[in-house]
């Protein structure tokens, strides 16, 4: 059977580099793919790179229908402030996006679909327990976070219309070695200081990225997407994957000092971080119905993801 994924970022790559394990065929359908760097993360795997839009309906199902597509892991989308700078056309790639993907999912009869949210769905203007259940509402008010619960929602309308498997994952903030076209700020801005500290460069950082977050490693989430897109279908269909623990800025520049002693980094001025991530993801539902956790605690995960950098650049 094959397996497609929309978009060939980070979450997509990071699957990849598992489902090849299990020698699964994989179509990566993306606006732009970007072979030289999935070559890089799947050497030598199964896999076919079709150049199309989410926006294309037609192009979207004649994929599906072509290669037989039986499991669709859907990650591609604009992230963050690339929403909030073009709304109209933010809103159209993740909303209307979506809508085509599980349409393009009902009309060829796919199995099974993986979806990828966010832990940014979590309205925590309200009062937050410690940690965040998969129960806890969704919606706080900004764009990019509104359109991932209205994406949700349209998974569900259509899961309970047409009957196929759905699985969600609500990530925390991914970073690991890859590209962040999607404009994810808090993956690139990792990126920079471990490139920085590689460089022995000053990681010159705005203030508004300065922000507490949780992290998660994108080779524990490549595990957790390949374990959704095999495992039975579970009763309950949302899973938090992350860590289980919130950093702040100064705990993450640390980290990062762990590996790299010699990370400086220069605060630029600006204001405030808009977003604050208040409490952790309750990781409890991953670990009973899916056996996932995090293996990479967080110096292990940096030492791994600069051993990948290392490896890109002597080949």
């Amino acid at each position: 059977m094959t397996t497609l994924i929309t978009g060939s970022g980070l979450v997509g790559t990071s699957f990849a580099q598992f489902a090849a394990q299990r020698d699964a065929r994989l179509v990566f359908y993306d606006l732009q793919p970007r072979r030289d760097f999935i070559e890089k993360k799947v050497p030598g795997a199964d896999v076919e790179l079709v150049q199309g839009d989410i926006l294309d309906l037609p192009g979207l199902l004649h994929a599906m229908t072509k290669h037989r597509v039986d499991t669709v892991v859907h990650t591609a989308g604009l992230v963050g402030t690339k929403v909030a700078d073009a709304p109209y056309t933010g809103v159209q790639i993740n909303v209307m996006g979506t809508i085509n993907v599980l349409e393009a999912v009902r009309l060829a009869g796919v199995r099974r679909l993986v979806h990828i949210s966010s832990l940014s769905i979590y309205d925590q203007r309200r009062e937050c327990p410690a940690p965040l259940h998969e129960d806890f509402p969704r919606g706080n008010g900004r764009l990019y976070d509104n359109t991932k619960v209205a994406k949700e929602l349209m998974v569900e309308a259509y899961q309970r219309l047409y009957g196929f498997e759905v699985i969600v994952l609500r990530l925390a903030k991914l970073y690991g070695f890859g590209h962040f076209q999607g404009g994810s700020a808090g993956g690139r801005l990792i990126q920079t200081l471990v490139h920085c500290g590689l460089r022995g460069e000053v990681a010159r950082v705005p203030r508004p990225l300065t922000t507490d977050f949780e992290y998660v490693y994108a080779k524990d989430v490549g595990r957790a997407v390949d374990i959704a897109a095999t495992i039975p279908l579970p009763a309950q269909p949302y899973f938090n994957i992350g860590s289980g623990e919130v950093l702040t800025f100064e705990d993450l520049v640390e980290a990062v000092r762990g590996v790299l002693p010699s990370l400086a980094v220069e605060i630029l001025p600006g204001p405030p971080p808009a977003t604050q991530v208040k409490q952790p993801l309750d990781l409890s539902r991953a670990r009973e119905v899916l056996g996932w956790e995090p293996q990479y605690a967080m110096e292990n995960a940096f030492r791994d993801y600069v051993a990948d950098l290392e490896e890109v650049a002597s080949t």
